[in-house]
């Protein structure tokens, strides 16, 4: 079993021993089992499952950092985590056309504003999409 714990800026969001976890990182969806070799590896927007006991459990997530410690603990820090059955889809729609609509507005090529942005469109796409799947599967 895995130690596995996520942090945000708002405190723990999820701590649990679990036999396995598939994480987004920049360099490709990676799944994590017992006995795994340390790792830091950088987070990205997208959909983190967690695995117990025949069960899932999904998560959207945010940029951030993931750390895998060689005695079976695995650390995640996120900017932002939220599970696939807390997400307001139509709130995710709405916030990720606000941020295309401001992107729009002006070249903002060149500007501190667009990273930020495009994080937020990122973040809000890895949502609806986590959201979407969650209520698919749950029909």
């Amino acid at each position: 079993m895995l130690e596995f714990k996520i942090v945000t800026p708002d405190g723990v969001i999820y701590n649990d021993k679990v036999e396995k976890v598939t994480v987004p990182t920049t360099s490709g969806e990676i799944t994590i089992l017992p006995m795994h070799m340390p790792l830091v590896s950088i987070l990205k927007a997208g959909e983190l499952v967690a695995y117990k006991d025949g069960n899932s459990v999904a998560m959207s997530v945010a940029s951030g950092i993931v750390e895998i410690q060689s005695n079976n603990k695995v650390y995640i820090m996120a900017d932002t985590a939220e599970r696939a059955e807390h997400i307001d889809i139509e709130r995710a729609e709405v916030a990720r056309k606000r941020a295309e609509e401001l992107m729009a507005q002006k070249d903002m090529s060149m500007d501190v504003d667009f990273a930020r942005l495009q994080a937020t469109i990122e973040r809000e796409l890895a949502r609806i999409n986590v959201g979407k799947k969650y209520k698919k599967i749950n029909k």
